[in-house]
């Protein structure tokens, strides 16, 4: 199938043409970058030097352009939605996928508040590992692929909502990501000389804008909880990876003849799920781990002491969190097996 890249000079872009040269049944015929049309890919992701779509032209970012039998737009928020609906007055059928963030939320007021600018609507949300999504996903041609913290949040704590394991409406999140998951246009906080050897915080007291992301998941689930999220992103000095550490208190209400194993509910929730590894008891996730890979590791623990469930999940922010999950979706929509062109494991150490 031909598969066109918007955004292809930013790092989600250039991680997806990197997966695209290994998968058996995508061919890129179109990257477009609209600060760089004329350069040859491999002048921007030098890495794809070697591989076929690294001798590619970078194209204008237009409807025209960018024709093809699946489009990946990896685009800022805001500047999706035109492409999008373009692509889509030439073609109502045309399969996107967006890896931005302009059709994942449902609310425009918490759209308005998080984002600013008109709300597009809202898409298929692409998380093919929540319960039934995969059949939705299959029967959709426009696809939102989440956002790589709310990858992460969402699968670390969906299994818990699902179950009614929360003995509260509050998450506490703790997370880390990479560099790369602020983009590549230079900033002053991330120069090397400013992320190197310190962990800085940013963007707390709910202003994050994945926090309605993930309430929207979460709520979908279980509605009447009135689920929020109080979230800490950290900014860590590596170039890719989220660790994220969510704690609940947990439900003391429990019939005690029917001991309640939250391990177990997890590995149940995920059984069907390919990328999703739910380490054994003891066994604590890293980010190197699943380094370059679509994986999820996840761990399950209860602090006895203080009554808490706390769930630890790391991915790649470029695959699991961007790239990967969008072919993943991909896939899915084409009827290939999902782990189709994804199943390289981390690259560790």
């Amino acid at each position: 199938m031909r598969v066109s890249i918007a955004g292809a000079s930013g790092y989600a872009g250039g991680e997806l043409l990197r997966l695209m040269e290994i998968h058996p049944h995508f061919e890129v015929v179109a990257a477009a970058a609209h600060s760089s049309v004329g350069e040859r890919v491999d002048s921007l992701h030098p890495a794809l030097a070697p591989s076929l779509v690294g001798s590619l032209e970078m194209c204008s970012t237009s409807a025209d352009q960018l024709k093809a039998d699946i489009v990946f737009i990896a685009l800022p928020h805001g500047e999706s939605a035109p492409l999008a609906h373009a692509l889509l007055d030439i073609n109502p059928h045309q399969m996107i996928v967006d890896l931005g963030a302009d059709f994942r939320l449902g609310d425009p007021q918490a759209w308005e508040r998080y984002y600013g600018g008109a709300h597009a609507g809202i898409w298929t949300y692409g998380l093919p590992e929540l319960a039934q999504q995969r059949e939705v996903i299959a029967a959709s041609t426009t696809i939102a692929n989440p956002g790589c913290y709310a990858t992460a949040i969402s699968l670390a704590t969906a299994p818990a909502v699902a179950a009614h394991l929360m003995g509260n409406p509050v998450i506490n999140v703790v997370a880390a990501s990479g560099t790369t998951g602020a983009g590549r246009v230079p900033t002053p906080s991330l120069i090397a000389s400013a992320v190197m050897g310190s962990i800085s915080a940013y963007k707390i007291g709910g202003v994050h804008q994945h926090t309605p992301e993930i309430e929207q998941v979460l709520h979908s689930i279980w509605p009447e909880a009135d689920t929020r999220i109080s979230f800490t992103p950290l900014l860590a000095p590596m170039p890719r990876g989220i660790i994220a550490t969510c704690t609940s208190s947990i439900r003391t209400d429990t019939n005690t003849d029917t001991a309640i194993d939250p391990h177990e509910i997890y590995r149940e929730y995920f059984k069907d799920s390919p990328f999703v590894s739910v380490l054994e008891k003891g066994q604590m996730p890293n980010t190197g781990s699943v380094l370059g890979s679509n994986y999820v590791q996840i761990s399950v623990s209860v602090d006895e002491h203080a009554g808490q469930l706390i769930v630890i999940a790391t991915l790649d922010n470029l695959v699991k969190g961007a790239a990967g999950q969008a072919i993943q979706n991909a896939n899915i929509m084409c009827g290939f097996a999902e782990t189709t062109g994804l199943l390289q494991t981390g690259v560790s150490p």
